[in-house]
Order: C-alpha cells, then sequence, then structure tokens
C-alpha cells in the first residue's frame, strides 16, 4: 500500500527470499484502525461503522425492549460507542467522515425510542 502523490501508480510485486510473493493492496488493517491507500493519510471508517452495528444489534437483540432505555443507552455508551471511537484521534476526519458517524448513532438512536 502506498500513500503520498504517487499512490495510484502501478508497482510490480514484490518476492520475498522464500518466492512469496507480496501483492500491493488498497488499505491494512493496522493497530484495528484500517488504513487507506491516497494521496494524504487517510482512514476507513466503514469498519468501525460495521463492528459498532454488530455490537449494538447484539445488545439491543439480548435486552430489547425488556430493559428501559436508560439501561440501553448506557450499555450503548459503555460498550459500543468505544468501537465506534477507536482509533479516530489519530486519523483525520472530514466533514463526511463525521457525518456519517453521527447516522450511525442516531439509527441507533432511533432504533431505542422508537422514533422512525
Amino acid at each position: 500500500m502506498r500513500v503520498g502523490p504517487c499512490f495510484n501508480a502501478k508497482c510490480n510485486n514484490i518476492i520475498t527470499a522464500e518466492g512469496h510473493e507480496l501483492t500491493w493492496v488498497d488499505n491494512i488493517r493496522y493497530l484495528g484502525v484500517y488504513v487507506t491507500a491516497a494521496r494524504t493519510f487517510n482512514c476507513s471508517i466503514h469498519n468501525a461503522k460495521r463492528s459498532f452495528y454488530r455490537a449494538f444489534n447484539a445488545i439491543f437483540g439480548k435486552v430489547g425492549r425488556v430493559a428501559s432505555e436508560d439501561v440501553v443507552m448506557e450499555l450503548l455508551k459503555t460498550k459500543c460507542l468505544s468501537i465506534l471511537y477507536y482509533g479516530f484521534e489519530a486519523c483525520p476526519l472530514n466533514k463526511s467522515h463525521i457525518h456519517s458517524l453521527e447516522f450511525a448513532l442516531n439509527s441507533c438512536l432511533r432504533k431505542i425510542f422508537n422514533t422512525r
């Protein structure tokens, strides 16, 4: 993977001493954060949102309408938001990324309070 002005230039694959071929990829996972190939340093939020929805749906599927909204909100804050926001201190987020993260959180709030 390459980051910089020539990120989309085609390169030959690297051959290791054992004869294995390393191919170029568009994104890599490092410490749970997906870094994408771009002109500037950029991170992908798609996997973080997917993990957030998976955690929320697991909690909401178990607790659902049995528990009060306060309990579900507290579980959302303690368990799910940390998954959503993990690693974004190091990533530059633009306005569309922020709106996408807000939409993920708002959709879960609409599901909790049944305001679709």
